[in-house]
């Protein structure tokens, strides 16, 4: 298998100026980044550009789609996120990346591959053969060359639970992100061990970026994990959340900066937070199909060490989503001024 996947990179650049790309990149900064969704992948495509010392820790809590009929089917941890983490951060040739990403076309019941991302059937192979989920998400990260490493944040599936203002209580990842009134979420098994790996990266890191993402059901899962939240109180490196540009239907409805903030700390991982960047660029274009509005910037200081950094790091053509470029060089900026003293402020960028 290894031989028919390995990646052989169609690249017209010298040799010689691979070479120094590659050592380039390898002397970039160690960044951990934590979540999961679209906005994890986003983040990733501007990442590498300037380093090859990222670690993506991946939440392993969805339950829809995809990943949802193989969790179900082989009692398979998600692999959806896994899949467009390595994706993103993928240096094989375009081909290989397109194979990974493609989805087979929903048919008639009785299909086998219906519906499934073909990327989610070979990271399912590869544990299978490995006869190990986690060894098999690191053969998926070796097959497609991936610029740092993807790990799942925990090796078995998580199960989200979440508690409404109403007081209902709800069961599944795909389920609470179209809730409204989340008052709380918590995940099962509770005391589920977390990757050696992540722990490892966690400690090392320069920049721990947490976000963007879902806030109920990518990004908190991950930070509930009990040793993921140890290793970031123990972090020596700059801990960064990165805010969403936009509310999302269901779970952050009509959210403000504030009122996300306000659910980290409401589940303890607020302290966990050094640096908060967040969009300042309302004017992007907010496609017709979301029904979403901008994140309002209504956060200044509040007592705490938290520094907020405003920029603007949205997709112009698209105020759904982050602009990788904008976003990677913005917390970069953010690494670089570390050494400036921290006392709660509120700065913008240019």
């Amino acid at each position: 298998l290894g031989v028919l996947l390995e990646p052989f990179p169609a690249r017209s650049e010298p040799l010689v100026e691979l070479i120094y790309q590659k050592r380039s990149l390898a002397r970039g900064p160690r960044i951990v980044a934590i979540g999961g969704g679209t906005g994890l992948s986003t983040l990733l495509r501007g990442l590498k550009e300037s380093t090859s010392n990222i670690t993506a820790v991946v939440t392993v809590a969805d339950d829809g789609g995809s990943s949802g009929m193989l969790r179900q089917e082989l009692g398979l941890p998600p692999v959806g996120d896994l899949r467009n983490c390595i994706a993103a951060l993928a240096d094989a040739e375009p081909a290989m990346t397109r194979l990974l990403q493609y989805r087979f076309p929903k048919e008639e019941a009785g299909s086998g591959v219906s519906g499934h991302a073909f990327g989610n059937l070979l990271i399912a192979a590869l544990s299978a053969i490995e006869g190990d989920f986690e060894e098999g998400v690191r053969q998926s990260n070796r097959v497609l060359a991936v610029r740092g490493r993807v790990l799942p944040v925990a090796p078995v599936a998580l199960t989200l639970h979440a508690e409404l203002a109403d007081g209902r209580s709800l069961e599944g990842q795909s389920v609470i992100a179209r809730a409204r009134g989340i008052r709380r979420v918590w995940i099962t098994p509770s005391d589920v061990s977390a990757s050696e790996e992540a722990i490892a990266a966690i400690g090392e890191a320069e920049l721990i970026v947490l976000g963007p993402g879902s806030l109920y059901t990518s990004l908190l899962p991950s930070l509930l994990v009990p040793r993921i939240r140890a290793a970031l109180e123990e972090a020596a490196g700059l801990r960064v959340y990165v805010a969403n540009v936009a509310t999302q239907l269901g779970e952050t409805e009509g959210y403000s900066l504030a009122e996300h903030l306000a659910a980290l700390h409401a589940h303890g991982v607020g302290g966990l937070i050094d640096v908060v960047v967040a969009n300042d660029n309302t004017r992007a274009r907010t496609p017709a199909a979301y029904a979403s509005s901008p994140v309002m910037t209504d956060v200044g200081t509040d007592g705490s060490d938290t520094r907020v950094v405003f920029g603007d790091v949205v997709d112009d053509d698209n105020a759904h989503h982050h602009d990788p470029q904008k976003l990677a060089g913005l917390l970069l900026r953010v690494l670089e001024e570390r050494s400036t003293p921290r006392t709660p402020q509120v700065a913008r960028t240019a």
